[in-house]
C-alpha cells in the first residue's frame, strides 16, 4: 500500500466513524423544541446568577430579557459586578427600573483570590448570596451577561428539568452569525463542540460523556451542593464542561441546541474568534504537548488530507479523497442550516479547520508566554498549574 493510499484510507475511516459512530453529532438533533415535556405541577423558586465584567454594551438587552421571563414561580436575578471598569452596574440598575422590577440584586464583586478562575469566583459570590437568603431557591440559572432569552425560556427549561429529574439542563446559545467572519467560523465552532461532546451521549445517563454550555445552565441547587459546590471547579477555564462532569456524577444532565437563547457577543474580525478559541483551547487539551501534537495530526488527517489528496493525488487515493471531502461537506450542512449560513461553506470546511488548528497552536503558545486565558484584561490560565 502506498503512503497516499494509506492516508486516504485512514481519512475515509475517520469520516465513516464520525458520521456513523459518534452519536450522530452532525445531525444537530438534540434541540429544545423537539419532544416538548409536559408542564410541571409546581414551579420551584429560581435565582439567576449573572457574572458581569465590562458588559455595558450588552447588559441592558441581556438583563431585560431575564427580567421579562414569564416564569410562573418565584424568580430573582443576582448580577455580580465583577469590578467592571465601565457602567455595567449603573445600566443594570436602570434596566431594572425601566422594567419596574424588584427582582434584581446588583452585588459588587470582591477581588479575585489566588487559585480561582475569574468567572467562577464571580459565580461563587452570586451563589453564596442566593443561598444566604431566608428562602433559598431550589434551582440556579447560571448564565452569562451577553445572553438574551426569549420570554418562555425559563418555563420550558424547568419543564424539561422536572420531567427528566435533571440536575443540570443546559442550552447552547445561538451564536451571532451576521458578518462574513462569523459565517465562516461560527458554525464550525458549534460543529467542533458537538464533535467533542456529542449531545446524545451527554444526555444518556449511562454514558460518561458530560458537558454543558455556560451561557445557559439550569442547576438544581441541592445537586450542586452534593457535587462539592461551585468551588469544586474553581480552577477551570472551561467551567461549563467541568460543571457538567461534576453534576453528571450526581444525576442525569441534558444539553441541547436552541433558538430561544442567543448570544449578543459579536465576532466581526478573525482576531475576535481567535481570542475566543485560544483562551481555552490548550486547557481543553489539559496543557499536554502530546495531546496538542495528537490534535494536529488528527485534524490534518481528517480535514486537510481529503482536499490535499483530491488536488494532488491520482487514482484510488484521489477518489477516496474526493469521497471524504463530500462526506465532510455533507456532515456540515445541518449546522450551517441551523446558523443560517450558506451550504457552500461546507466545501471550505478544510480551510476553516486549518484556522481552528492554528488557534489551538496559538493557545499553547500564549500559555508558554504566561498569557493563557487572557480575557477581559486578566490572565487566568496559569491557575491550572495549581491543580
Amino acid at each position: 500500500m502506498t503512503p497516499e493510499l494509506a492516508i486516504a484510507s485512514a481519512s475515509i475511516a475517520a469520516w465513516i466513524y464520525l458520521i456513523v459512530g459518534r452519536g450522530g453529532f452532525w445531525r444537530a438533533a438534540e434541540r429544545d423544541d423537539r419532544e416538548q415535556p409536559p408542564l410541571p405541577r409546581s414551579w420551584p423558586a429560581v435565582t439567576a446568577v449573572v457574572p458581569a465584567r465590562d458588559e455595558a454594551a450588552v447588559i441592558a438587552e441581556s438583563l431585560g430579557s431575564l427580567l421579562r421571563q414569564d416564569y410562573p414561580g418565584p424568580f430573582t436575578v443576582i448580577l455580580v459586578d465583577d469590578q467592571s471598569r465601565d457602567a455595567t452596574a449603573e445600566i443594570a440598575r436602570s434596566c431594572a427600573a425601566r422594567e419596574d422590577s424588584s427582582a434584581l440584586t446588583v452585588l459588587p464583586g470582591r477581588p479575585l483570590p489566588p487559585g480561582w478562575a475569574g468567572k467562577i469566583w464571580a459565580m461563587k459570590q452570586g451563589i453564596d448570596h442566593a443561598e444566604s437568603s431566608a428562602d433559598p431557591p431550589s434551582f440556579l440559572l447560571l448564565t452569562d451577561a451577553d445572553i438574551a432569552y426569549a420570554p418562555d425560556t425559563l418555563r420550558t427549561l424547568m419543564a424539561r428539568a422536572q420531567a427528566g429529574n435533571l440536575v443540570l439542563t443546559s442550552l447552547l446559545a445561538k451564536l451571532r452569525c451576521e458578518t462574513w467572519t462569523e459565517h465562516a467560523l461560527i458554525p464550525a465552532f458549534v460543529f467542533f463542540f458537538q464533535m467533542l461532546y456529542p449531545f446524545a451521549w451527554v444526555n444518556r445517563p449511562q454514558s460518561t460523556t458530560a458537558a454543558a454550555a455556560g451561557g445557559c445552565m439550569l442547576v438544581r441547587r441541592d445537586a450542586l451542593q452534593a457535587a462539592g459546590g461551585i468551588e469544586a471547579i474553581r480552577t477551570a477555564l472551561i467551567d461549563d464542561c467541568a460543571l457538567g462532569r461534576q453534576l453528571k456524577c450526581v444525576g442525569p444532565i441534558w444539553l441541547g441546541l436552541t433558538q430561544r437563547v442567543r448570544s449578543l457577543r459579536p465576532y466581526p474580525r478573525l482576531a475576535d474568534v481567535r481570542r475566543m478559541v485560544s483562551r481555552s483551547a490548550y486547557d481543553q487539551l489539559r496543557y499536554s504537548p502530546a495531546l496538542l501534537i495528537g490534535t494536529i495530526l488528527g485534524l490534518t488527517l481528517t480535514f486537510l488530507a481529503p482536499p490535499g489528496l483530491t488536488l494532488l493525488a491520482s487514482g484510488a487515493p484521489q477518489a477516496l479523497g474526493i469521497f471524504a471531502w463530500v462526506l465532510m461537506a455533507s456532515a456540515f450542512q445541518p449546522i450551517l442550516r441551523l446558523c443560517g449560513a450558506s451550504p457552500l461553506w461546507g466545501v471550505v470546511l478544510p480551510v476553516i479547520a486549518a484556522f481552528y488548528l492554528a488557534f489551538s497552536v496559538d493557545s499553547a503558545y500564549q500559555h508558554l508566554r504566561g498569557r493563557g486565558g487572557l480575557w477581559k484584561g486578566g490572565v487566568q490560565a496559569n491557575i491550572s498549574e495549581t491543580r
